[in-house]
């Protein structure tokens, strides 16, 4: 069976290798998704650096420095988390852009103010400035996990495509 991000992957391969630089991935409701996408094209390895799946709390300060506070504060699903989870794979890696993942899959653990297909994306390149993004989904589980990877395919591709930060 061919994936379906198989297409995405292998031109973020292309524009990143095109622009020698490496990624490294921080993903919370997408469950190393992302990284599974990147790694399944052939070659990946000169290019993907590593992934990190954090996601209970516990893992997102222990693994990538996300502060107690920032939980406590914002949430995990939160725009101040999701930065913060890039920032901490920067760090933590030799990469030269993370992206990082947190959201709301479903089918429980929305609220009125996060509902579930809430997504936050957040990405930073060693060398520059980063940004971040709040995605809303519906559908299920599934549909929600393979749009928010979806979406930080075409992102990654867009920022290796521009050289720079995206909005």
């Amino acid at each position: 069976m061919i994936c379906e991000f198989d297409e995405l992957s292998f031109l973020l391969g292309q524009t990143f290798s095109a622009r020698n630089w490496t990624l490294a991935t921080a993903e919370s409701c997408t469950g190393g998704l992302l990284a599974g996408a990147v790694t399944a094209v052939p070659g990946s390895s000169a290019w993907f650096e590593r992934g990190f799946v954090t996601y209970s709390n516990e893992s997102k300060m222990e693994l990538l420095g996300v502060t107690p506070a920032t939980l406590a504060r914002h949430g995990a699903v939160s725009e101040e988390t999701a930065r913060e989870m890039a920032d901490g794979a920067i760090m933590h890696s030799h990469a030269d852009v993370a992206i990082a993942i947190t959201g709301i899959a479903g089918p429980d653990g929305g609220s009125a103010a996060k509902p579930v297909g809430t997504v936050w994306l957040a990405w930073r390149r060693r060398c520059g400035n980063g940004g971040a993004q709040i995605l809303c989904f519906s559908g299920n589980r599934e549909t929600v996990r393979r749009d928010a990877v979806t979406v930080a395919l075409e992102r990654l591709i867009a920022l290796a495509k521009t050289d720079l930060d995206l909005p």
